[in-house]
C-alpha cells in the first residue's frame, strides 16, 4: 500500500535540478520509450511542481543512442556524441508531451539549435520561465562533444542557482558495490564527493564532480520509481544518499 506523504510542511528546496537518465524512460531492457514509465515520471514531477518548487530537468539519451558506444562500433566519437545529444532532445520532447498531458506548462531548451521544436538555451530566459511556474527541460547536454549529461546537469544547476541536484535512478541510493549482484552491499546515507571518487562509485563522472565541488552543489541520489519518492525527497525526507562536501 502506498502512503501519501504529509502535506503540511514546506518543501526543503526552492529550486531543484532533476537529472534523469534516458534508461529511466526506456522499456525493461532500457531502450526505446516506455509510455507507462514516462507517465509515471511526469506525474511525480507535476506533483512536486504543484508544491511551488521550481523544477528544471536534464535528461540523457542512453535509451536511444550513446555516443561512446557508437564510437566503439566505428562511428567517429564527435559524430557519435552529437547523435547522443539529439537523442536527449527526443526524450525531452517525449517528457514535455507527457507533462503537458498532466496539465503542467513546460519549455524545452536545447544546447543545439533546433528552432522548430525547442528554444535555445538562454540562462535568463530559463530563470524567467521558472519564475512563471513553468518546468524547463534542458536537452542536448552542454552542446559539446566529450561531455556527459551528468556534466551538463552540474553546469546547468550552477548556472540557474539550483539548491540541489536530484539524481533519479532505479536504486535507492549509492552503494559500496552493486546491490543487484551483492546482497551484502552497503548503502551510504551520506558521502563526500572525494570519497565517491576514490571508491569509484560512478555516481557521476569526474568533470561533473569537479563542477559540483567547486560550486558546493549537493547531490541526492534516490529511487524515482517508489511511490511519491520525488516529493518525499523535496520535502526533506531522508531518502537515498546525499553526496556533498
Amino acid at each position: 500500500m502506498s502512503v501519501e506523504p504529509a502535506r503540511s510542511a514546506a518543501p526543503k528546496y526552492r529550486r531543484i535540478l532533476l537529472k534523469l537518465s534516458g534508461e529511466a524512460l526506456g522499456t525493461e531492457g532500457g531502450y526505446g520509450i516506455n509510455a507507462e514509465a514516462l507517465s509515471h515520471i511526469a506525474a511525480q514531477i507535476k506533483e512536486v511542481r504543484d508544491l511551488g518548487v521550481e523544477v528544471v530537468i536534464v535528461i540523457g539519451g542512453g535509451n536511444i543512442f550513446r555516443g561512446l558506444q557508437g564510437s566503439q562500433k566505428g562511428i567517429e566519437r564527435v559524430t557519435g556524441d552529437y547523435m547522443g545529444m539529439l537523442a536527449t532532445l527526443i526524450n525531452a520532447l517525449a517528457l514535455q508531451d507527457a507533462l503537458e498531458k498532466q496539465g503542467a506548462e513546460t519549455r524545452v531548451q536545447s544546447a543545439i539549435n533546433v528552432a522548430q521544436v525547442s528554444e535555445p538555451f538562454i540562462r535568463r530566459r530559463a530563470v524567467r520561465h521558472l519564475q512563471k511556474g513553468r518546468i524547463v527541460i534542458f536537452a542536448a547536454g552542454t552542446g559539446n562533444p566529450f561531455f556527459s549529461t551528468d556534466t551538463a546537469a552540474a553546469l546547468r544547476a550552477a548556472e540557474i542557482s539550483a539548491d540541489v541536484i536530484l539524481k533519479a535512478t532505479k536504486v535507492d541510493g549509492v552503494y559500496d558495490s552493486d546491490p543487484k549482484k551483492n546482497p551484502d552491499a552497503k548503502r551510504f546515507d551520506c558521502i563526500t564527493y572525494l570519497e565517491a571518487v576514490q571508491r569509484q562509485l560512478k555516481v557521476m563522472d569526474m568533470t561533473a564532480f569537479a563542477l559540483c565541488m567547486d560550486n558546493k552543489m549537493p547531490i541526492v541520489v534516490f529511487d524515482l520509481f517508489g511511490e511519491h519518492n520525488f516529493r518525499r525527497v523535496v520535502m526533506g525526507e531522508n531518502l537515498g544518499t546525499l553526496v556533498s562536501g
